[in-house]
C-alpha cells in the first residue's frame, strides 16, 4: 500500500474545473475526452485541453534522450515530471485560476502507474508531483489487458522502443515486452482506483454508452459552477 502524500498543491481549490482521463494504452480514453470536449463546447463552456508529454520546452530534449537511450527509470521519471511542471505552471494552473474547465488526457496518475512499473518508488513519485492540484474528477477507463493490447497492436505497425518498455529488458520481443509493461501499469491503476477516488468506466462498453456515463458524472459535478467565460448557446 502506498503512503498517501498530501501537499500544498493537492489541498488547493480553484474556481475552474479539472477533469482528467486515465487508463492503459488502448483503453479509449482519448476518444472519450475528445467527445467530452466537443459536448462541453456545444453547451457554451470555454474549455482548455492539454495532453501528456507535450511541453514545447521539454519535448525535443525528451525525444533526443529517448533516441540515444540515455534515460534511466529515475531520469525518465524526472524528464516527464519536468514536462508536466512546465505545462502545469504555464497552462493548467492559470486556466484553473481563471475559472476555465481544464481537460487533461493523462495527468499525474500516468506517472504513478508508469514510473512504478519501471521500478521507481511510489512514494517518491508522488512527492515529485506533490504540487499538482487534485482533479475535480479523474476518470479511469478500465479494460481487460487483452482488449487494450489488441486495440494498440491492430492500429500500430511497429511499437516504439520505450512505449514497449524495451528499456527495462523484460523481453527482446517488443510485443511481449509491451504486454508485460502494460500488465504492470494496469495493476498499478487498479490498485490506485479506490485510493484516488477514480470514477471507473467500463471501457468495453460502446463508445456512446461510455460517453453517456461520463457526461452524466460531469454534468452533476458542474452543478453550481459558473464560468465567467461561458458562451451563450
Amino acid at each position: 500500500m502506498l503512503k498517501k502524500v498530501r501537499g500544498l498543491g493537492l489541498g488547493k481549490s480553484f474556481p475552474g474545473k479539472l477533469f482528467v482521463v486515465e487508463g492503459c494504452d488502448g483503453s479509449g480514453k482519448s476518444t472519450q475526452i475528445y467527445l467530452l470536449k466537443k459536448w462541453l463546447e456545444s453547451k457554451g463552456y470555454i474549455v482548455f485541453f492539454t495532453e501528456w508529454n507535450s511541453s514545447e520546452l521539454i519535448k525535443e530534449a525528451t525525444k533526443k534522450a529517448k533516441k540515444k537511450n540515455l534515460l534511466t527509470p529515475t531520469t525518465f521519471s524526472l524528464v516527464h515530471a519536468s514536462d508536466f511542471a512546465d505545462r502545469y505552471e504555464k497552462l493548467i494552473l492559470p486556466h484553473l485560476r481563471a475559472g476555465y474547465i481544464v481537460l487533461c488526457d493523462r495527468y499525474i496518475y500516468t506517472a504513478y502507474a508508469r514510473d512504478m512499473a519501471r521500478g521507481c518508488d511510489g512514494n517518491w513519485v508522488r512527492n515529485v508531483y506533490d504540487f499538482a492540484a487534485k482533479p475535480s474528477i479523474a476518470f479511469y477507463f478500465q479494460a481487460p489487458l487483452e482488449v487494450s493490447i489488441q486495440r494498440i497492436l491492430a492500429g500500430r505497425p511497429q511499437l516504439k522502443y520505450h512505449e514497449a518498455g524495451m528499456d527495462m529488458g523484460w523481453s527482446n520481443d517488443p510485443v511481449e515486452s509491451f504486454k508485460i509493461f502494460q500488465g504492470i501499469i494496469k495493476k498499478n491503476y487498479d490498485n490506485m482506483a479506490a485510493e484516488e477516488y477514480f470514477k471507473v468506466i467500463d471501457a468495453t462498453l460502446s463508445i456512446e454508452k461510455q460517453q453517456e456515463i461520463v457526461r452524466e458524472i460531469v454534468k452533476e459535478n458542474l452543478e453550481g459552477y459558473k464560468s465567467p467565460y461561458r458562451k451563450k448557446t
